[in-house]
């Protein structure tokens, strides 16, 4: 079954084919490794203590059941655009709508976060300047084409991968590893509800994971590259952060990687081996303006999905006729996110934007229910689960970030509604043909 959007087909207006399932797994990896470990370890070990682990369990077993929804949604829709255009399909074009506008918004708030991360690694003094050198040089790479984006996030999952080694060899082989930080809870842990709050900020780390689907226009044989690439590349970054994880409580404890604004780099310091810790700085920079590319790329999919449906302005539809991307909403991209990195808060940021993939992703899981069975991989219960878990670790979020995402899905819904309205003045439905 294959769906198109407006103009769809394989003519100059649509996207080009290229990506294989090794691709796609390096795309989902460079859209995770990195921001879960270098920012929101601090504000999870605060809100769990030394039950991070669990709550690192239990964003994984979210994200699986959201990665499986995703991906039987993918092979079913392979076009850019991801749960914006699953919504519109499968429950109308309201929940298209604002399944898109959540992402758009939570994902701006993470690219300013990791840009501004870059900049406090490389530059302290100066975060800000060098992290609009780093959005620069990252739309430029995306600009000029996805195989360029891949090619530089392989680049950028090596050096991560070799700076998480170097970290956890450090926090570990340096004499102060306790056994005793598993089990003593730190001064922010509060029980259960610390543990789902843990996971909601954990989950920040893991949603580039569906990245693989906001890119589907791109994947050559979408039915079977993406169900193998999602799966694959959330079990080894999933790995990845237990291992980080249970090194990072070990060194320091949950209390030191609460208090700082680099838990790692902490951790290191704490194993006895501080000769390391440049390496991790550096690696965390590598991590963030990797996670940077990988999230701009998909926010520039999912404008183009919404602007060829004219739930944006149309003139963000467009295809770049050499480099086969959709430029114009990658150069807006990039500017929206130049202001807002002017302002952001990077650990408000991570709850904030949390606060609005969760919500993206129930829409992802309410879609994959109405898959008849035919379309559907794996057993309906597990979008029932995604769909509850979404709910509940959104709700258990800081009340400032829960608070700010309502009013900006408030501020959606009442451009939705304008947007209906302009529509049903002028005869149109905005209405996606059927599949």
């Amino acid at each position: 079954m294959r769906g198109n959007l407006p103009g769809g087909g394989s003519g100059p207006d649509r996207l080009e084919r290229r990506l294989g399932v090794a691709d796609a797994v390096v795309i989902g990896l460079g859209s995770m490794l990195g921001a879960g470990v270098f920012a929101a370890v601090g504000p999870a070990a605060g809100a769990a203590g030394s039950w991070l682990l669990a709550g690192l369990a239990l964003a994984g077993a979210v994200a699986y059941a959201n990665a499986s929804s995703s991906a039987a949604l993918a092979a079913v829709y392979p076009e850019s655009g991801g749960t914006y255009v699953y919504g519109r399909r499968r429950l109308g074009p309201f929940w298209g709508f604002l399944a898109g506008w959540a992402f758009l918004a939570g994902k701006l708030a993470s690219c300013a976060a990791m840009a501004l991360t870059l900049g406090s690694y490389v530059a302290p003094g100066m975060a800000r300047p060098v992290a609009l050198a780093g959005l620069a040089a990252v739309t430029v790479a995306n600009y000029l084409g996805v195989h360029r984006t891949v090619a530089a996030t392989r680049v950028v999952v090596g050096v991560v991968l070799a700076a998480l080694a170097a970290a956890v060899a450090g926090m570990l082989l340096g004499g102060q590893a306790d056994l005793a930080n598993l089990t003593t809870r730190a001064g922010g842990g509060a029980g259960a509800y610390g543990v789902l709050q843990a996971a909601g900020l954990l989950f920040f780390a893991f949603a580039g994971y569906a990245r693989v689907a906001t890119l589907g226009e791109e994947v050559a044989d979408p039915a079977r590259t993406i169900p193998r690439a999602v799966p694959l590349a959330l079990g080894i970054v999933l790995a990845v952060y237990a291992v980080v994880c249970a090194a990072a409580l070990l060194a320091a404890g949950p209390a030191a990687l609460a208090t700082s604004p680099a838990p790692l780099a902490e951790a290191v310091g704490a194993g006895g081996l501080a000769g390391l810790e440049p390496v991790v700085r550096g690696g965390a920079a590598v991590a963030s303006l990797g996670v940077l590319l990988s999230l701009q790329a998909g926010l520039s999919r999912t404008g183009f999905a919404m602007a060829a449906n004219h739930d944006l302005p149309a003139a963000l539809a467009a295809v770049h006729p050499r480099y086969r991307v959709p430029h114009r909403a990658e150069l807006a991209v990039a500017a929206l996110v130049g202001l807002a990195l002017l302002a952001v808060d990077l650990r408000g940021a991570i709850g904030f934007s949390s606060t609005l993939v969760l919500v993206y992703y129930a829409v992802t899981n309410a879609a994959a229910w109405t898959l008849e069975s035919s379309e559907r991989r794996r057993r309906r219960w597990r979008a029932g689960a995604g769909l509850a878990g979404c709910l509940v670790l959104a709700v258990s979020l800081p009340a400032a970030s829960v608070l700010a995402g309502a009013v900006v899905l408030g501020v959606g819904a009442a451009v939705w509604a304008v947007l209906a309205g302009s529509r049903r003045g002028s005869g149109g439905s905005g209405a996606l043909p059927p599949g």
